[in-house]
């Protein structure tokens, strides 16, 4: 019944058009213009501002001509050892010896000038016509400069601008205390790769599988930026690098800056 009468009394009384209209607390008026001024920030930035991407992908230290895996042209029984590992020799070198069955010794040598960084075959081996017996590194004088060979995605490779910047962390070297390796893109291969391919120009089988594991990548050559303040000779984020130099067949990661994008880019479909 009380409620009744509040109710008829509501009705009766005119509208109270007479009283002062409430406007939004200070506290609202503030968390207004905070909103208003991030959006506008948001929107600017949309518009103008770019977003850096990298893309990360397995790389190798190696020359710039790769290796080769030397192979026996005759069956055998290998009597000789010639070549150390290590060792750089020049073209047409001897590498090996192999008696044949009917009581001749073949020379395996050299097909180019390098260095020899794998021996497959040991004296009193036998091995068949083919079989791979070592792997030379192609490189003619010691002060050949060193490159990075990066694996990417096929599907990526078009993505990367000429002369992208470069950072390689090498597994050899401790990233928090000497930082990464710098570099610039020098090439971006145009076909994907086999792991024949990759085995063959590395000098190395395993690498080849281990580069194709989510499938046929492109070969993106990159060259590493010198610095005579650093012992190595190449520039690192950090100011000296590691205390030694590089070698071939260092393995890495690199990570190649790709083209900055606007974020209205990637954000609208």
């Amino acid at each position: 019944m009380q409620f009744r009468q509040q109710a008829l009394a509501k009705l009766q009384s005119p509208e109270e058009l007479d009283l002062p209209v409430r406007f939004a607390r200070p506290q609202g008026w503030l968390a207004l213009s905070v909103t208003v001024v991030v959006m506008a920030a948001a929107s600017v930035w949309a518009v103008t501002g770019t977003v850096a991407s990298t893309l990360s992908a397995p790389a190798v230290l190696t020359h710039g001509e790769g290796s080769y895996i030397l192979q026996s042209p005759v069956a055998g029984q290998v009597t000789e050892v010639v070549a150390q590992e290590g060792e750089r020799l020049p073209a047409n070198a001897p590498v090996l010896k192999v008696r044949t069955a009917q009581g001749g010794t073949t020379v395996v040598r050299t097909v180019a000038a390098g260095r020899v960084t794998a021996l497959a075959a040991t004296i009193g081996a036998i091995i068949s016509t083919g079989a791979n017996v070592a792997a030379v590194e192609k490189v003619a004088h010691a002060d050949d400069p060193l490159y990075a060979t990066v694996y990417v995605p096929a599907e990526s490779a078009a993505t990367i601008p000429a002369n992208a910047a470069v950072d390689l962390t090498v597994q050899s070297v401790p990233t928090q205390q000497y930082g990464v390796l710098r570099g610039h893109v020098k090439a971006v291969g145009r076909s994907v790769q086999t792991p024949q391919q990759i085995s063959s120009f590395l000098g190395d089988s395993q690498l080849g599988e281990q580069f194709t594991k989510k499938g046929r990548p492109v070969a993106v050559l990159v060259r590493l930026d010198r610095s005579a303040a650093t012992k190595s000779g190449l520039k690192w984020s950090s100011a000296d690098g590691p205390p030694f130099a590089l070698t071939s067949m260092t393995l890495a990661t690199g990570s190649i800056r790709l083209a900055d994008q606007r974020p209205v880019d990637w954000l609208l479909p």
